[in-house]
């Protein structure tokens, strides 16, 4: 049974445009690779932080939402924690609720 999940990580910003895609698209890879299906992504871009992380002001950021099995999410984290790319990152369990608001903001950005 795949559950289905959100992830948001933020990358560091002193990244090429080529090297953001290649970090992105390891995760993509996967995720799929893992048996995971990728239901939508969205490229946030620049933002400036809240506070200051790694002495770094502002950050890529970056949202994958996903179906997978729940055991590949600690495989998924331990990837991001390896990779010196990533600043921070957050997955979480999405339930009924927030799939359907998911869909519902998808919906009204596609208008």
């Amino acid at each position: 049974m795949l559950k289905q999940y959100e992830t948001v990580f933020i990358a560091t910003p002193v990244l090429s445009e080529a090297q953001i895609k290649e970090a992105v698209q390891k995760y993509h890879d996967l995720i799929v690779a893992e048996g995971g299906e990728i239901v939508h992504e969205e490229d946030w871009g620049l933002k400036k932080l809240a506070y200051p992380i790694q002495k770094k002001t502002t950050g890529f950021y970056h949202l994958i939402e996903f179906k997978a099995d729940s055991q590949f999410i600690a495989k998924l984290e331990v990837n991001y924690k390896r990779d010196e790319r990533i600043l921070r990152f957050l997955t979480f369990a999405m339930d009924k609720h927030a799939v359907a608001y998911a869909e519902r903001r998808r919906a009204n950005q596609s208008k």
